[in-house]
């Protein structure tokens, strides 16, 4: 981490935002990621496994680096990380393709998360690809949030923000703060809601989606209806229309029923949609849920960059942007942090055109010196590093063949 504080929370503007984004990967999922590999590994340990773990990842840009620069090397695994080819930012695209390790894998697939997702589920559940792992010595678990392995940790720095809060005198024991989370995959504000289930004041939980607004729409309706189109946008962490945990969600506020929560997963699959019972909508008070289009994403950047000299990358412009819709609902005055995912060195060229057009014309690494010189923050070593970084990696193959690269990669292909 480059920072001494891990989590730095800086107020800006009307609330705090949570800098998740000083790990080695400049995202938050660094937060996740660098303690997994030593928790699955002393867990196969405690259960005796023999077999080689193989770690299947489908990305939307971030969790893919994250999980390999923490399974890098690491005995007795190896990761495979799928991405959308072309839907991941040239800076997440160059950061996984030159990973180092002799235990890493990435492939572009052509077509987006979802179908990456879609795949690597498909892969889980398949038993006869199962059994040819197992008699490999091979066998399967995950990075992505599937895995509660990744999603505890998340817990832990909403905690530590109000504690941090509370140390510094902004709040009162036992006062409710609300958080703001950018999400796709429900996973990071899912965490959140834990640290309440757990004895932590949170009060309101504002879902901020961008044009992929299937989270908000649910919050509306209390109808999850995936049959829409999926939009490429500047915030390619949250291009995602089947949002993986709010499955566990769905189980809470359906009174841990797992039969019932079955049911809507499989209506999911067969039918791209479920809907509620006006009784589970109850359970849902707690969660605020907007979205914000291209334009206002790149307004907020602008605004916030000109107000409080602060540069956000897309993801946290999304959050400030539907927080700002939240105060205009609401006139909620209750303190609020905001989750900032990712580092604005991911995404320079959105973040640096919604500031000034004259940057529309210069690559991603000059429009990296541009922004520090424009921030007043170092360059990150994640960027310095990549800017020479020979590239290690090139297979690109359609989601239906995905089984077999595994199975080529693992050297078990018939």
């Amino acid at each position: 981490f480059d920072t001494e504080e891990i989590v730095p929370l800086v107020k800006e503007g009307e609330a705090y935002i949570m800098e998740l984004f000083h790990g080695p990967t400049i995202a938050f999922k660094d937060m996740a990621l660098s303690i997994l590999p030593y928790l699955m590994t002393t867990a196969a340990k405690k259960n005796r496994v023999e077999n080689e773990i193989v770690i299947l990842t489908a990305t939307s840009g971030d969790t893919g680096k994250a999980a390999m620069a923490g399974f890098a090397d690491v005995p007795g695994t190896r990761i495979i990380v799928f991405y959308p080819k072309n839907g991941v930012s040239p800076v997440q695209e160059k950061q996984m393709v030159t990973q180092k390790g002799e235990n890493t894998y990435v492939v572009g697939i052509t077509g987006n998360f979802d179908d990456a997702q879609t795949g690597v589920k498909k892969m889980f559940n398949d038993k006869e690809l199962a059994g040819e792992l197992g008699q490999a010595g091979f066998q399967f678990s995950s990075a992505n949030s599937i895995n509660i392995g990744r999603l505890v940790p998340q817990v832990v720095y909403y905690v530590y923000a109000y504690v941090k809060l509370l140390q510094r005198g902004e709040i009162q024991a036992g006062e409710e703060i609300n958080a703001v989370v950018p999400t796709g995959n429900f996973g990071n504000i899912l965490a959140a809601f834990y640290a309440k289930q757990m004895g932590i004041p949170y009060g309101k939980f504002i879902c901020a989606s961008n044009e992929n607004k299937v989270l908000y729409d649910f919050f509306q309706t209390g109808c999850y209806d995936k049959n829409r189109e999926f939009v490429l946008t500047s915030s390619p962490s949250m291009d995602i229309l089947i949002s993986s945990n709010l499955e566990r969600l769905i189980y809470r506020i359906a009174g841990s029923d797992s039969r019932k929560n079955r049911e809507m997963m499989e209506a999911l699959t067969k039918d791209g949609r479920y809907e509620i019972t006006e009784t589970m909508k109850e359970g849902l008070r707690e969660f605020y849920g907007n979205y914000a289009t291209e334009e206002e994403t790149a307004q907020t950047i602008r605004d916030f960059f000109e107000k409080n000299h602060y540069i956000l990358d897309t993801h946290t412009a999304v959050a400030a942007a539907v927080y700002g819709k939240y105060l205009a609902d609401s006139k909620d005055k209750t303190k609020t942090i905001i989750a900032s995912t990712a580092s604005p060195y991911k995404f320079t060229r959105s973040v640096m055109t919604a500031i000034d057009s004259k940057y529309e014309d210069m690559d991603d690494f000059t429009l990296a010196d541009q922004l520090q010189e424009l921030s007043g923050v170092m360059l990150p070593k994640a960027i310095q590093e990549i800017r020479t970084a020979p590239v290690r990696h090139n297979r690109v193959t359609d989601p239906e063949h995905m089984p077999e690269i595994v199975k080529e990669i693992l050297g078990i292909q018939k």
